[in-house]
């Protein structure tokens, strides 16, 4: 990686409940980058269960032992706010077939905006391939144990979130 650009990179997502595998995805990448931004965005079209505020400051206690990780939200398009920060690559997590189906389409687009800027590819450990904050969710809602899947910080939230309603 000669080029200093491609040192930082860009973890994009709504990380509505914050789970072990984005955390995997996050520790991974702030030990291949010399410098990880992790952006929350704010996205109109999603209904969230927690604010922008609650996600970036969920992320940032977890990530807090990381010196190299950065996190804060955005809005607007995922490759101007990485040029912005001066991220030569952004990175994103694969669990299953139908996440890569729509991560290429978002790859190629977003390479059309911005063909300065690669998009690289991660799988969680194995162990998190198949968890998603929604189907976390609908675990609590239906009154299931998520220990497994979220950092306990996360949990009390999402748990706090569910009982008042």
């Amino acid at each position: 990686m000669s080029n200093s650009k491609s040192a930082i990179a860009l973890y994009a997502g709504t990380f509505d409940g914050i789970t072990l595998g984005h955390l995997d995805i996050i520790r991974r990448g702030a030990e291949i980058f010399k410098k990880l931004i992790v952006g929350v965005a704010r996205n109109v079209d999603k209904d969230t269960l927690f604010s922008n505020k609650e996600r970036v400051e969920m992320i940032r206690q977890e990530a807090k032992a990381m010196s190299n990780v950065s996190v804060t939200d955005y809005d607007g398009l995922t490759m101007d706010f990485a040029e912005k920060c001066g991220a030569g690559i952004i990175l994103r997590g694969i669990r299953v077939i139908s996440d890569f189906e729509y991560e290429l389409q978002m790859a190629l687009m977003n390479r059309e905006i911005n063909p300065r800027i690669e998009t690289i590819f991660m799988f969680p450990a194995a162990e998190h391939l198949y968890v998603s904050s929604s189907l976390i969710r609908e675990v609590l809602l239906l009154g299931g144990d998520i220990s497994k899947f979220v950092p306990p910080s996360t949990q009390k939230m999402m748990s706090k979130r569910f009982l008042k309603g």
